[in-house]
């Protein structure tokens, strides 16, 4: 796994935190791969998989992550989680590991979902946010502190993932990855690794300019499907994307530089 050295040091007293940290699906060196990971609510079940990553590019270049399959008569809510009094082990929340980050790997845009529960059946509830990109991995990271000396952030022992947190209407596969609990700082995106774009006037009908902070070699834009329904290699700073060529709805512009990308939501109406 090849993340920063902030990630590989959130290692924490026996005082304050006994969680494994982080959770990474690694052979030998890692943990999670080898827990007894359960899935609930989706159809006849299939299990997580733990396999060789299928993209081992942008900012996720770990070997093996974990593969969820979201059934179409699953339930919205169908998940996984870890086994009570064992694998991810007994914990408090506070302001030192509060804040947890994901990175997934999806085609479609939902929200992924995560919680914690203790062994009497206290739940934080989830936290959920949607993935803004597609095919390609991204870095999510979701605010415990709202919960922080509630009953339910005490003698956490099990982690709960809801990786497409949404009714279906194809069957879809979804890898996540990498789970690290941290403070503030795991918010802060890595330098280098994300583009400042924008894309003016948006919403829009007809054009909107996308400007970028470096030059674009590569512009896509999918649908909430996940399906590619434009690209170009601009090789500029900004382009002028001819909206009136796609139904009316919101799409996600994904764009690549030299060694960052970006994406951007943009809405047609």
């Amino acid at each position: 796994m090849r993340l920063t050295t902030l990630f590989y040091t959130l290692l924490f007293s026996a005082a304050s935190l006994a969680q494994i940290n982080p959770i990474d699906f690694e052979p030998a060196t890692g943990v999670g791969g080898d827990w007894t990971w359960t899935v609930f609510e989706n159809d006849d079940n299939p299990p997580l998989e733990i396999v060789v990553n299928p993209f081992i590019e942008g900012i996720n270049t770990s070997q093996t992550v974990a593969k969820f399959t979201a059934r179409v008569t699953g339930a919205p809510f169908a998940g996984c989680e870890t086994m009570h009094g064992s694998d991810i082990g007994t914990f408090t929340l506070s302001p030192e590991n509060a804040f947890v980050s994901i990175m997934v790997y999806k085609t479609v845009i939902s929200d992924v979902g995560i919680k914690f529960a203790t062994p009497e059946g206290a739940s934080t509830g989830e936290i959920k946010i949607a993935n803004s990109v597609v095919n390609q991995w991204e870095r999510l990271v979701f605010d415990f502190t709202g919960v922080i000396d509630a009953p339910s952030s005490t003698g956490i022992d099990q982690l709960i993932v809801f990786p497409d947190f949404q009714t279906r209407s194809t069957e879809n596969v979804i890898y996540f990855d990498n789970i690290v609990f941290g403070d503030s700082s795991l918010s802060v995106d890595e330098p280098g690794s994300v583009i400042k774009v924008t894309a003016i006037p948006n919403p829009s009908a007809a054009i909107t300019k996308i400007e970028c902070g470096e030059v674009i070699n590569s512009l896509e834009v999918y649908n909430l499907m996940g399906q590619k329904v434009f690209e170009a290699a601009p090789e500029a700073m900004s382009y002028w994307l001819d909206l009136s060529r796609f139904k009316s709805g919101v799409y996600i512009a994904r764009i690549l530089g030299d060694a960052a990308s970006s994406s951007v939501r943009i809405v047609k109406y």
